[in-house]
């Protein structure tokens, strides 16, 4: 996997967006948070704009995003939130200009699109705040951010959760949104479960819906080839009428519990404040005890 440069102080960072609308006109916690690393900033010109749900048209976001990609002054992109849209944008880019001149491209929630078609091209990204977030982050996740975008060593080490499975496994790492990777298998942009360690998160889903696609996982034959799992934040789950008997933890649990893998549950990343920045694309060991729970950053 190749990865992006480290930023240095004087750099320049795009703030775009790919999917939702940003009118708040409210950026300056996150610029103020570039700032303090050293970094330049440049606002893109979706930002603002409202076309019912989404930041612009199709072809407005398309070209935003690819204006950055091509700008050699542009060390890194950083989407300014998710919600829905970046699908739609995603075969229209040209990653020409970025192969020869990688940058970061950083974000979660729908930037998972971004993520696994990069991850498809041999491309590390950073899952990580964005600036809609910044604002209510806490300092771990900001910090976890600055070091990933500066390649300083990155290390999480939590307490261990009850339903952990223990054991260890070292692996590239992949993965995001679990909604939005469900959507992408069967696409160019879905990724390769091969010997990864899988990341997953959600936000906002009924717990039937977190079963189906986990059944999708492992009927695509994703379950049966990875190393382990790291399972973020399952934030604000729905349930019907009739109860589905299940929360979202035990959902997965219940669907790859014939794995011998470690299993990391309640990692602090995802739709949080403690969003803590991890490298997709990096091999990275993870170790789990009945103690805590360690995922370091190898490359």
């Amino acid at each position: 996997m190749i990865t992006p440069a480290a930023l240095q102080k004087g750099d320049t960072v795009a703030i775009v967006a790919t999917a939702r609308k940003y009118t708040d006109n409210n950026l300056k916690p996150a610029i103020d948070l570039l700032h303090s690393w050293g970094l330049e900033v440049v606002i893109g010109k979706s930002i603002g704009l409202d076309n019912n749900q989404l930041a612009g048209t199709d072809e407005q976001r398309t070209a935003d995003f690819q204006t950055q990609l091509d700008n050699p002054n542009i060390k890194a992109i950083w989407c300014v939130k998710g919600g829905y849209g970046t699908v739609r944008i995603i075969d229209a880019l040209d990653f020409t200009q970025f192969k020869q001149n990688p940058k970061w491209i950083v974000g979660f929630s729908d930037i998972t699109v971004l993520h696994n078609h990069l991850n498809t091209l041999g491309y590390k990204t950073i899952h990580g705040i964005m600036p809609v977030t910044a604002p209510r982050a806490t300092a771990e996740a900001k910090e976890t951010l600055r070091k990933a975008l500066f390649h300083e060593p990155l290390r999480h080490e939590i307490s261990s959760d009850p339903m952990n499975r223990i054991g260890k496994a070292k692996g590239e790492l992949v993965g995001g949104n679990l909604s939005i990777l469900y959507s992408l298998f069967g696409s160019p942009s879905a990724i390769d479960c091969d010997d990864k360690i899988l990341f997953i998160e959600d936000l906002d889903e009924y717990l039937y819906h977190i079963d189906r696609m986990m059944m999708n996982l492992k009927r695509n034959g994703c379950l049966e080839s990875i190393k382990g799992i790291v399972v973020g934040s399952m934030t604000k789950m729905k349930d019907n009428d009739i109860p589905w008997g299940k929360n979202a933890v035990q959902i997965i649990e219940d669907v790859t519990k014939k794995y011998n893998i470690p299993v990391i549950y309640n990692f602090p990343a995802g739709h949080i404040q403690d969003n803590r920045a991890l490298v997709l694309g990096s091999t990275v060991s993870i170790e789990v005890t009945p103690v805590k729970s360690t995922l370091k950053f190898e490359n």
